[in-house]
């Protein structure tokens, strides 16, 4: 199927990390190659980032398990696609690893997923809405129970005002999570940022700076969501796809989804 996606805009799926909460299941393996129902969790975003139209996929991951995810993966033939791939070699956030794709970009927009975040339905909605913006980022939030440990979003009808990470009193029960669309401004973005007090380049950092530039747009998911970080958030994505038989819906497209 022809989707507004192709040739437009580039995908980048981040896997590495160090997958300490779901140690020991990570001391041998990358956790983005633990399953989710009937495949390897990292399938699931190159399978949502394919399904949007988009054939030209960046997979950045650590130096331990390049081989690893190399070998799973191959070029792209048998998913419809081709792989680029570059190793982050300090955990130093998602950021810092975004800031190894600017080449990859070569000025064109990206659709940056998280290796760990699993949806039950398309994001290719959420694509086509970025590719019909003039400019600027746009992110995917999710209602939570808990949203104090998250990204929380407080919005009005067309943009986010604001995102605090992990507040004590949320605004919203919005949590941004791990699917986000860029301009090429992004790099520039970037380079400007700190470091965290986490010792991180953080990815609610540039995100914030897109809301100072009054340019970061959303879309609510559609369906299920998790990521699959913690035991009990990997049993949750397992028990969604297994459901689903690791198809994905395809509501995504034809709900645009305000809160």
């Amino acid at each position: 199927m022809h989707t507004s996606g192709d040739q437009r805009v580039k995908g980048i799926v981040l896997a590495g990390g160090k997958g300490t909460r779901l140690y020991p299941l990570t001391k041998v393996t990358n956790k983005h190659l633990l399953p989710v129902g009937r495949e390897p969790m990292i399938f699931h975003p190159v399978r949502q980032l394919v399904g949007a139209g988009i054939q030209d996929i960046l997979i950045i991951t650590s130096t331990e398990h390049m081989g690893e995810v190399v070998r799973l993966l191959g070029s792209g033939k048998a998913f419809g696609c081709q792989f680029t791939y570059r190793v982050q070699e300090d955990a130093l956030g998602i950021a810092d690893a975004l800031a190894l794709a600017e080449d990859f970009a070569g000025g064109q927009p990206v659709t940056v997923l998280l290796g760990d975040n699993i949806f039950t339905h398309s994001i290719r909605g959420f694509v086509r809405r970025f590719l019909e913006q003039d400019r600027g980022a746009r992110v995917l939030l999710k209602r939570v129970d808990d949203p104090s440990r998250y990204g929380v979003a407080a919005l009005d009808e067309k943009q986010v005002l604001e995102i605090e990470e992990k507040p004590a009193s949320p605004k919203s029960s919005y949590a941004v999570v791990g699917a986000y669309c860029y301009d090429c401004q992004v790099w520039d973005l970037i380079r400007e940022m700190g470091i965290s007090p986490r010792g991180e380049y953080e990815i609610t950092s540039v995100n914030n700076c897109y809301i100072r530039l009054g340019q970061l747009s959303y879309d609510i998911v559609e369906g299920g969501w998790t990521d699959a970080g913690t035991f009990e958030s990997l049993a949750e994505a397992n028990a969604m796809m297994l459901a689903c038989e690791n198809r994905i819906g395809g509501l995504q497209e034809e709900k645009g989804g305000r809160p």
